[in-house]
């Protein structure tokens, strides 16, 4: 079933609607933060509008919404003093501009990558929060602070909490009303087939909002809502500029310099962060580019600081009320910027009518949707690396402002990634060679001087006689330092504590050559000391490495150069010729550990006796193991022909097949003659088979090799059976000693 295309006007739409929206957000925020900046209200204006138009025509963000930042209202504030008028600091403001510019071409976009999810997720939830609690208030129609600020302090002296509290004994019934129906109308909104439609609920809310105060005006003049709890746009009177121009010659002077080279960093920095939060919660999951986005700002804050705006950067609150409302792609920001621009001439008078609280029930679910739940167990999940430097930037956000916040955040979550590298510049694994137990030290792709001292923590822990391998084959870098205390602890100090170190994989320019001296091949001296019983836990603990996906690192190119002389195997199994049970593989060995016969049914005729005397009595392994395994097309084949009474090579051209099914086909017998066997599906009956195939086999060699029989007697060679399974790559060993009489596990049966 195909969906419906969606036609090409549904994506203006939803943008045209949200870009109105975020325009509604934007007016008082624009104007609370050019107040708390001490700028012209107009200035904030003048800023929104080119962060929607010139930074949204240039950004390659499809969501992200540029305009006056709270975080900055502080810095802007002192400044002014410091440059002596609004008109320098314009001049520092365009300057600002054209470094960001620079950094934009300059490619220091890059810094991006650098920024830890666990600070801008930290960063979403802080900015919910924030929002939820400092919108309280103004939806109860206690409008005493700014919209727009975001910092714990507020200027009033109270701060995010108390002004809470404040709120409540100033409580303006017909904006608090107005404030909680649109609260309750948005709530309800998700909950409703209604989220999907294109006119947002953001739009419903302000349309209820406006007409409520209406009515209250005709109806209940005591609830009617006026003076600071509404929109407050102020109205260009006729012949009035708008618009300050920058005092060109304050660049002559360095405070000018200062101020312009600070507020590019800050800016573009906060630009970056908020781009990246931005990201997050886009949707689609699209990722707008840094270095255009830092040459976007900066081309923003050029015009700001030319024709009288105010800094802008990417601001994440009316980002999110951007894709809550539904946008698609950058249409909504420019479309927010033309309205911006036209607000002050021709929509003063409609936007002065709509209740601020109206505006906080937006923003109040706006910040609920930023402060999941979710993102609190996902970075639990995540560990105590991710956890903490979350959980700090939250708080730190919370209780300072975003800016000192997010570097805050930024400074814990790199001392866990200091601490990490410290703990991190190798990985040590003990291994299990048919030598003996070797540590393997395997160096980090970058191996730093913040390394060195866990690195020579590792080499003090060694024990006399251990074997240490230093694998540098995955190594780029090695800091000079750590290849100071290398070349001490192999040369100098391993000598001198009995310690054998072997080097292998150090690129040319750091002189160590690959020096192996640890056994990792089955030697002569290697096959004498190994009991039966040892070469058996060596089988199964290689097998264990290969389900866990675990196995050694064996520098097969000189194992063939070491095997070259001789071999001296451990064991000989007779396997299966089935490609997907490779009997080195799924026991981890290495060239020359071990004898392998395979043979379809993995059955045991004559030539394999010989095979398997030849192994034990002449070249001295010490264990034989007739492995099986399950979904074997052989055995599979033999009960088939014996349920069917056919001729195997009637039934498939194959004129020696017999040889081997017949064999197979005793063990069928076997299992068939058992009662419970009737209720087992084909592939189970099968399988049972299989197991009971290998006891016959082995039953078969002690049986034909007297020589054999006698070392197995004398306890010099261990037979055993195994089954080995294709779907987990696990072998499970049988009893040691071989028996004809079938069994049926009890879970086989259906």
């Amino acid at each position: 079933m195909t969906s419906t295309p969606q036609s090409p006007a549904v994506p203006i739409l939803r943008d045209t609607f949200a870009g109105f929206i975020v325009f509604l957000v934007a007016i008082p925020l624009c104007l609370g933060i050019a107040l708390a900046s001490g700028v012209p209200a107009t200035a904030g204006i003048i800023g929104g509008a080119i962060g929607g138009i010139v930074v949204g025509l240039l950004s390659g963000s499809q969501l992200s919404v540029a305009g006056p930042a709270a975080g900055l209202a502080a810095f802007i504030l002192a400044e002014l003093a410091r440059v002596g008028s609004f008109e320098a600091f314009l001049a520092a403001l365009a300057l600002s501009g054209i470094f960001q510019i620079a950094f934009g071409m300059l490619k220091a976009g890059l810094l991006a990558d650098y920024i830890p999810t666990n600070v801008t997720k930290g960063l979403l939830v802080a900015v919910g929060l924030i929002l939820i609690l400092k919108q309280i208030p103004h939806l109860l129609g206690h409008d005493a602070d700014f919209e727009g600020d975001m910092a714990f302090l507020q200027r009033d002296g109270l701060n995010t909490l108390s002004e809470i509290w404040a709120s409540l004994s100033d409580i303006h019934t017909g904006a608090a009303l107005v404030g909680l129906i649109c609260l309750a109308i948005m709530i309800a909104w998700e909950f409703t087939p209604l989220r999907k439609a294109i006119i947002p609920g953001h739009l419903l809310v302000v349309a209820i909002a406006i007409a409520l105060n209406a009515i209250f005006q005709r109806t209940a003049p005591n609830l009617a809502i006026s003076g600071g709890h509404l929109v407050s746009v102020p109205s260009i009177q006729d012949g009035e500029s708008i618009f300050h121009w920058p005092d060109l010659s304050a660049l002559a002077r360095p405070a000018v310099w200062q101020t312009a080279i600070t507020l590019a960093i800050l800016s573009s920095l906060k630009s970056l962060i908020n781009l990246e939060a931005t990201d997050k919660i886009d949707p689609l999951k699209r990722i707008g580019p840094p270095n255009r986005e830092l040459f976007a700002q900066g081309a923003g804050n050029l015009v700001c600081g030319l024709i009288g705006g105010m800094p802008i950067t990417s601001v994440l609150v009316r980002s999110s009320v951007n894709v809550n409302a539904g946008a698609v792609s950058n249409r909504s920001a420019i479309i927010h910027g033309l309205l911006l621009a036209a607000s002050m001439v021709f929509l003063a008078g409609f936007l002065n009518t709509i209740p601020l609280s109206a505006l906080a029930a937006i923003l109040v679910v706006t910040g609920a949707k930023l402060a999941k739940a979710s993102l609190f167990t996902d970075m639990l999940r995540a560990g105590r690396s991710q956890y903490i430097p979350f959980l700090v930037t939250i708080v730190a956000i919370f209780f300072t402002d975003l800016l000192t916040g997010i570097i805050i955040g930024l400074i814990v979550s790199a001392c866990f990634i200091l601490y990490s590298n410290l703990q991190r510049g190798f990985h040590m694994v003990r291994e299990a060679h048919v030598g003996g137990p070797v540590t393997r030290l395997e160096l980090a792709n970058q191996v730093t001087f913040l390394n060195r001292a866990a690195l020579a923590r590792a080499f003090a822990g060694f024990e006399k006689g251990s074997h240490v391998v230093l694998d540098a084959r995955t190594t780029d870098y090695i800091d000079p330092d750590i290849l100071e205390i290398i070349r001490l602890f192999r040369n100098e100090q391993a000598p001198a504590r009995g310690i054998q170190v072997s080097t292998v994989g150090f690129q040319e320019r750091y002189a160590v050559a690959d020096e192996i001296q640890y056994v990792d091949v089955t030697t002569r001296d290697v096959q004498n000391q190994a009991t039966p019983q040892a070469v058996l836990q060596l089988l199964k603990d290689g097998n264990d490495r290969f389900v866990a996906g675990k196995r050694l690192n064996r520098d097969l190119v000189r194992q063939v150069g070491v095997t070259a002389a001789g071999q001296h195997p451990l064991a000989v199994v007779l396997g299966c010729i089935d490609s997907r049970a490779s009997t080195e593989l799924i026991f981890d060995l290495g060239l020359g550990d071990i004898f392998c016969i395979r043979i379809a049914g993995n059955v045991a005729a004559e030539k394999v006796l010989g095979s398997m005397e030849y192994a034990c009595q002449v070249a001295g392994a010490k264990v034989i193991v007739v492995k099986g395994h399950t979904k074997c097309g052989a055995v599979a084949a033999a009960c088939e022909f014996v349920r069917k009474n056919l001729d195997p090579a009637e039934a498939t051209g194959c004129t020696h097949l017999a040889a081997l099914t017949n064999r197979i086909g005793r063990a069928v017998h076997d299992i068939a003659a058992l009662p419970e066997s009737a209720s087992l599906d084909p592939a189970a009956f099968a399988d049972i088979v299989a197991a009971q195939n290998v006891r016959r086999t082995m039953e078969y060699i002690l049986e034909s090799s007297p020589g054999i029989r006698r070392m197995v007697e004398a306890g010099s060679v261990l037979l055993v059976g195994a089954m080995y399974d294709v779907r987990t790559g696990k072998v499970d060993f049988l009893d040691h000693q071989p028996s004809a009489q079938p069994a049926i596990p009890a879970h086989s049966a259906t």
